[in-house]
């Protein structure tokens, strides 16, 4: 009897640790083996770039972004360049990651590149797929001129201007 009793306790055990909890969002096993290391390498600045949109998370991505970050496009209305700065961003980027049910970014190769120890300048197409709801996807394709800068080698990464060079 003793023994029936252990092994139902065993049982129920198992079975409700392998229940899922409807409160907790389902994780994302693609982003989950894509562990970004450290931010000292250039890739692992895409990589977390990629992750804190898809997690929609504006402390990773303001993590990334150095206090005179700046971003650049053109205004193909007004044909003329406009730019933001770091705090407009940040702003920006949080009603964005608000606004959507989903983003997935998908880095191509790099298209130019120069370097020094402290310095970047990399020239990547993206992809962004952005999700309002399960009918209204929208797909963007561009490419984009980013300067990375940090202060000594070996130092984590930050994003200095990011260059979009999009003709939409």
């Amino acid at each position: 009897m003793r023994t029936a009793v252990v092994l139902l306790a065993a049982l129920i055990s198992c079975s409700a640790l392998s229940c899922l909890n409807p409160f907790a969002p389902r994780i994302n096993t693609e982003l989950g083996q894509q562990i970004c290391g450290d931010l000292s390498q250039v890739e692992n600045i895409f990589c977390a770039f990629r992750n804190a949109y898809a997690f929609k998370d504006t402390t990773l991505y303001g993590s990334l972004l150095s206090p005179s970050f700046a971003f650049i496009y053109t205004d193909y209305d007004l044909l003329i360049e406009k730019t933001w700065g770091r705090e407009d961003e940040m702003k920006l980027t949080n009603t964005m990651f608000q606004s959507v049910q989903s983003l997935t970014l998908i880095w191509n190769s790099e298209i130019a590149f120069t370097e020094t120890d402290t310095s970047e300048t990399i020239e990547r197409g993206y992809d962004l797929t952005v999700t309002f709801g399960p009918t209204d996807v929208e797909e963007v394709n561009g490419v984009a001129e980013f300067y990375l800068t940090r202060t000594n080698a070996g130092d984590p990464w930050k994003l200095l201007r990011w260059n979009d060079k999009s003709n939409f």
